[in-house]
């Protein structure tokens, strides 16, 4: 396993649209190995592939390592989300991307998700509290969206010195 660089805000591959990865191959499973490696390293409790430069609908998470530090890295591949609840909650989130920059997001409290291990079994969850927000932060990844994009004008006009800081170190390319 190795642990793969972090693009930051301001990286290009951020702001693409992730391919779907179809057909689960030895690079595959080495490429989330690779990320979880990474994301515990960072240390943080998800990571889409296109964090590390690779633009396919994939993420890990492991949303509780952190309070209980048992790890336990779920590979999510080629996500959908089904539902969403009406119901929304609030919380701050922090992105591996846009480091020192925790920022509270409303999101629904509750999704439905449907997604491919790395066994190729479709599984399909109802998700809340941690693993829905982490799993909709990541999701957010794979279509090129990040947390600044989900802000309000205020919360971002803070952000926005943070972020003009990072845009200039992603185009030096520099990496977390």
């Amino acid at each position: 396993m190795s642990r793969l660089p972090i693009r930051l805000w301001g990286d290009p591959v951020l702001r693409g649209i992730a391919r779907p990865v179809g057909e689960i191959t030895d690079e595959i499973r080495t490429l989330a190995a690779d990320m979880a490696e990474t994301m515990y390293d960072a240390p943080g409790r998800g990571l889409a592939a296109p964090q590390v430069g690779v633009p396919l609908r994939m993420f890990v998470m492991d949303c509780h390592w952190k309070d209980d530090g048992e790890r336990d890295p779920v590979v999510v591949i080629d996500p959908e989300i089904l539902d969403a609840s009406d119901e929304t909650a609030t919380h701050e989130e922090g992105c591996l991307s846009i480091p020192d920059v925790p920022v509270s997001v409303t999101r629904p409290a509750e999704i439905t998700l449907r997604w491919r291990g790395l066994d190729g079994v479709p599984t399909e969850q109802r998700l809340s509290g941690m693993e829905a927000i982490c799993a909709q932060h990541e999701f957010d990844h794979l279509d090129g969206k990040l947390i600044p994009d989900v802000l309000d004008p205020d919360t971002r006009a803070e952000a926005d010195a943070v972020l003009a800081a990072l845009a200039d170190r992603a185009a030096q390319g520099q990496t977390e």
